[in-house]
């Protein structure tokens, strides 16, 4: 059985994961009405790998015996100036939850939960990746500026992005 303190943090990693969820579908919908699908695609898949953490995390608190508490998720933000404003904001938020899944180890570390530290290793390599991943397209954004070429073929090229099931098979 999960300790009471192990089971608080999980159910308030999943209520943020979700939280993330619903914020990279409002990036997707404000990248849709610039007819900008490729950078659509990247969001809503960004959207559905956050929800299938929360998932994992509902999921494996039910499996040691942990009760899923369920809250109201705040609304997410709508707008953004430009594409670069958009990147940072999504580093920023993925930033945020390296920090947050770090905590959680820590909390896991110090309750000698070792269950949950294997299942969070998970999570410590996913976030190395997803930080890595926006931080390089921000980078490209940046670097085109206002060449709407330049953004045409990264456009281009975020339409290929796939659900990390996918690609980790």
């Amino acid at each position: 059985m999960i300790k009471k303190e192990m089971q608080t943090l999980l159910n308030e990693q999943i209520h943020r994961e979700m939280g993330a969820a619903m914020q990279y579908l409002a990036v997707t919908s404000w990248f849709e009405d610039k007819n900008l699908d490729g950078f659509a695609n990247f969001f809503r898949v960004q959207a559905r790998e956050e929800m299938s953490h929360a998932m994992k995390q509902f999921d494996y608190l039910h499996m040691v015996g942990g009760k899923v508490t369920m809250k109201a998720i705040p609304a997410p933000r709508n707008s953004f100036q430009n594409n670069v404003e958009v990147f940072e904001f999504a580093l920023a938020q993925e930033t945020g939850v390296t920090d947050n899944i770090n905590n959680l180890m820590k909390s896991a570390v110090d309750l000698g939960d070792f269950a949950t530290q294997t299942f969070l290793q998970y999570f410590v390599k996913e976030q190395v990746e997803e930080e890595d991943l926006v931080r390089t397209i921000l980078q490209k954004v940046i670097m085109i500026g206002e060449n709407s070429s330049a953004l045409f073929l990264l456009n281009e090229e975020l339409k290929n992005r796939r659900d990390e099931d996918d690609h980790h098979e």
